[in-house]
Formats: C-alpha cells, structure tokens, sequence
C-alpha cells in the first residue's frame, strides 16, 4: 500500500474530534492508525478503510454496517467499537486502543504456553463468542492475529462482524493462507458459518496453543481446506504428552468436523473449560516448595542430628508397610489398564462375532429422511458433502463412500457414510427483503430456495419485526438450500424475560413454551439417555434467568436408553 495514500491523515481532526497520531498496523482492508479523541480526552484505534476499497459502493456500505452491528457488543473480551463514521472522503471506524500484542505475537515471544494459560485464554475468548452470539453477530474469522493479549493476560478478541470482509478479499486475491488454517468445515465447502463455526476455530486456537503448531498445513489454501474437510489431525497426547485429556476431549469437540457433534453453543464449551479449570492442580513442589510435613511425620533430631534407635525402627516398619501397600496399589492398576487395553484393542475381537453389514443405496434418497432417522443414525455416522449439481434437486444424495452394496463391519462406532448432497441447480441469488415485515421476508427467502435463521436484535432505526439485514446479503451467490440468516429489529430497548424450565418437556411442549415467552428455539439435538425417549434433558439457559427477548435457546432431547440386543433363546433339548 502507498504511504502516502495512508499517511496523509496524521494530524488531521476528523469530525472535530479524532486525530490520528501514528499508523499501527497495515491489513489487507484497511489501515490502522493510533489517535486522540479531543472531545473524551483519550487514546483511541482509528481503522480507515483502504482507499481502493472506498472504491467500491457495496463494501463501503458493508464496512459501516457491520461497524454499526458490531458497535452494540459490550463485552470485557471484546474490543468495544466507539463509532463509526461514513463521509465523502473518508470511512472509518473508532474503536478501543488495546495496549497489548496479538495472540500470534505472544505466542511468537513466549513460545510454548501452559495447559492452565491455554484453558484461560480459551475460555475469555469462548467467552466473547457467547455474547456477540447472542446479539446474532457470528465472528467468521477466529485466528490468533484477531484476539489481543494485555499486559495482565486479558484477552479481547477484535473485528466482530468486520473481520470476514478483510477474510473475504484476501481470498479473493489468493493471500487467505493466514485465515484458512483456521476455518470450519462448512465454511470450507463455501457453506454459510452459524455460531459454531466460531467454536471450530476456537478450538484450531486452542489446538495451537497447547501444541505449538497448527492441525492443518499444506502449500495452497485449497490444500489446507480440504484437510479441515476430510482429514483428521494428529492428536494433541502425541505432540504434548502432558496435555489431560479432560483439556484435549474440549479441543476435540470443538473441533469436530460434523456440525451437529461440535459444542451446540460457546455456553457449552465455558462450562467445560471452567470444568476442566476448576479441577486442574499443579503437582506438590513446583516451583521448587516443598510441602508441608504432617505433624505425626516431624520428629525431634538428637544432638548429634540423628533419630533415636527406637524411632528410627518404628518409622522404618512403617515406611516398609507403605511401600508395601503402594506397590500393591500399583500393581493392580497396572493390571487392570493392561485388561482394558488387551480387551478393547485385541481381546474383544477375539471372543465377539464382527457384525458384518451390507451398506444401502442412499442415492437419489433426501439427505434430511436420512439424517432425521433414528434406526439410520444407530449404525451410520452421515458426513454430508454439498456440491452443485445442475440435474439433481436439493437435498438428494448424488453419491456415497462407501457405495451401497459394499459390507463393512460394524463396531461400537458405527460405520462413516460420506453423503454427497445436491446443492440444487445453480447457485443462486439472495434477494432483498432489509426493511421488510419479517415473516414476508421468510416467505420470499423460503420461495427463493433458502432455508431460514431468524434472530433479533436491537435497534433505534428500524422499526421492531422488520429486517435490519440478512448474512449473506443482498446480491450475494450461494447454494439452494444454504441457510439465511435474518436479523430482524426488536426495537429500541433491550427487553429481558424470564427463562420457562423446559426439562422433562416433549420438544413440541417445549417449543411453545419457548415462543410464549418471546424467545426463539434454536438446534435441537438427540442423545441416548435413561430419560423417556422424546422428552427434553437439557437447555442451553438456566431456569428462571433473566434473559434477552428473542435470544436462541437449544435442546437435547432424549432417544431413549441404548438398546442391547435381545440374546437368542438357548435351544430346548430334545427328549
């Protein structure tokens, strides 16, 4: 970028308040600079979009949008937007000045963190995450560059709603190979990114901060994508052996490639890392202490600084009977690990019949029957593909791994089935519905070909029940059959409402119970359960906490115990 282009602002009062004193930073969209606001008496950030970027009509309206969506989160861990401001001349956003590095950097200078800063860190940024996902601003571009470390190891995350535009032309220009270590799979496949696509590349941060390196590496960006795809990454235990599996089991799951596995909301995700937190410990000793004796262990030395014979014998018998017992202790440990291991990686097989199964032929069947079965879903885990394909109605499977016909053995597992799903004809065009009556905008969205996420925000222009905007916009090309989501205004005030106990509920009793009090039903899933099957076990808010109208609130509903299989009766003798 020219310098002088970028430079030219240094001194320069802007609306009669900001000047910028200094550049800081130099993205691919805009350029940063260190300012003073004359009228607040204090150090501000003042992000100015590129000037080829003003260039464009669309992403200046873009730019300031998002600043303004974004300038409604008030969060500690999230940057704070003071104000956005749109001229002739000039579009730029205001925001906090954070004394601090990128996560990257400290990352860079520090090298290698411990388990218990990684568990911290996750955790303000999940943290973040929450919030912003409950105004119905999705981050999109989760990455070590975007997160900022202070001084006394808060962090705060940056660009919320803006920094996926920055993403957006880098891989336009073929430099995304910063962003792309990080991205969700569905985002990969050019898919729309929801709230757990954020977890996804928080757990990519995660995985990166307790390992030192990145999950995923390759030459292209293409390359590195279809390993977020189909491929899995080396686990954490084999590149830090002293990372707990409580800790790598949270990594995991946030960065499970099926959606519907992931953590269903960053809620979800703090209340395991606060888990994992809460019960981690250093062991006795670090950092050179020693600990405390118990007052039986203390024992009065004699003047020559030895114990008394008689002492010294009873402490001797009673170390040998702790030794004793210990290696006993140990030795039936150690027994029984090498059980469970010989048992579930060799003994199994050998006393249990493998359950061979010819796999169905999926294709031309709706993905939706498939992954909505029950009996299905007991013996295949559904990875679905989409890919556009101009013959095939959206929805219908065109292919599968393995092919129907072929046998595979089932286990504990169950047995992966790639569906390739048809995205529908073409690519298509979202139409306009911003400032119309929500429901009219469903309708037209749904006619269009697309599927629907309404969530509601706050706001002073745009009168409540109508569209403030929509992700994606206006214009932009995506599959049939993708998901819209649809902002839409709840007025001017925040308005709280108390959370209804949904527990023990069947999920229609529990729908609405949810829209009787003004709030939405977000992802329900199921999971096998002692509970009746049908009925909710858990919801992703509290009883009776107090909290915003229209917020998202998901389920779990129960499947039932899981089945075992009836054993066959024992043939009756014949006389």
């Amino acid at each position: 970028m020219d310098n002088q282009n970028t430079d030219r602002w240094l001194g320069v009062l802007l609306d009669g308040r900001y000047e910028p004193l200094e550049v800081i930073g130099r993205g691919g969209m805009a350029t940063v600079y260190k300012g003073f606001d004359h009228l607040l008496n204090r150090n501000v950030a003042i992000k100015f979009l590129r000037p080829d970027m003003a260039a464009d009509g669309d992403f200046r309206v873009h730019f300031k949008k998002e600043g303004q969506a974004v300038a409604k989160l008030s969060h500690a861990n999230i940057v704070s937007v003071y104000d956005v401001s749109r001229t002739p001349n000039v579009d730029y956003i205001v925001m906090e000045l954070i004394e601090g590095v990128t996560l990257k950097q400290f990352m860079k200078d520090k090298g290698r963190l411990s388990c218990r800063e990684c568990a911290q860190f996750a955790l303000q940024i999940a943290k973040a995450l929450s919030h912003a996902h409950s105004k119905g601003i999705i981050h999109r571009d989760i990455k070590p560059q975007n997160i900022m470390v202070e001084p006394d190891g808060g962090v705060k995350v940056a660009d919320f709603g803006i920094a996926y535009l920055e993403s957006a032309l880098e891989e336009s220009s073929d430099v995304g190979l910063g962003s792309v270590h990080y991205i969700s799979p569905e985002q990969a496949r050019g898919l729309p990114a929801d709230a757990r696509s954020d977890i996804y590349s928080l757990g990519v941060v995660l995985y990166e901060m307790l390992s030192g390196q990145l999950p995923y590496n390759g030459d292209t960006p293409d390359e590195i994508a279809r390993q977020h795809v189909s491929s899995v990454p080396t686990p954490l235990h084999e590149l830090s052996p002293d990372v707990p599996e409580e800790l790598e089991a949270v990594v995991r799951r946030a960065m499970e490639p099926d959606i519907t596995k992931r953590y269903q909301s960053a809620d979800e995700m703090i209340r395991e890392l606060e888990s994992y937190l809460n019960g981690a410990s250093e062991p006795p000793g670090i950092n050179g202490e020693v600990p405390d004796l118990l007052p039986e262990d203390v024992e009065p030395l004699s003047r020559s600084g030895e114990l008394p014979k008689e002492k010294y014998l009873r402490r001797h018998r009673r170390s040998v009977k702790v030794s004793l017992l210990v290696g006993v202790l140990l030795s039936l440990l150690f027994a029984g690990a090498l059980f469970y291991f010989l048992w579930s990686y060799w003994l199994r097989d050998i006393f249990s019949d493998p359950v061979k199964i010819s796999i169905p032929n999926f294709v031309g069947k709706n993905v939706q029957d498939l992954i909505n079965n029950r009996d299905l879903t007991k013996i295949y885990n559904f990875d679905v593909v989409y890919d556009v394909s101009p013959d095939v109605e959206t929805d219908i499977v065109i292919r599968q791994d393995p092919a129907g016909g072929k046998s595979r053995t089932r286990d504990s597992h169950g047995i992966d089935v790639t569906l390739t799903v048809s995205a529908g004809a073409r690519m298509i065009v979202v139409p306009d519905v911003v400032n119309q009556l929500y429901t009219d905008a469903v309708t037209t969205l749904q006619k269009g070909g697309f599927h629907t996420d309404v969530r509601y925000d706050v706001s002073d222009t745009v009168t409540p029940d109508y569209v403030i905007s929509t992700s994606p916009e206006a214009g932009d090309k995506i599959p049939a059959g993708a998901t819209v989501y649809v902002t839409v205004s709840s007025g001017p005030n925040v308005v709280s409402v108390p959370m209804p106990n949904l527990i023990g509920l069947t999920r229609d009793a529990a729908r609405e119970r949810i829209e009787s009090a003004n709030l939405s039903l977000g992802n329900v899933t199921y999971v096998e359960d002692n509970s009746p099957a049908g009925y909710v076990i858990w919801q992703s808010i509290d009883p009776n906490t107090a909290v915003e109208e229209h917020s998202k609130v998901y389920l779990q509903v129960s499947l039932g115990p899981k089945t075992t299989p009836t054993p066959a009766p024992t043939p009756t003798p014949e006389g």
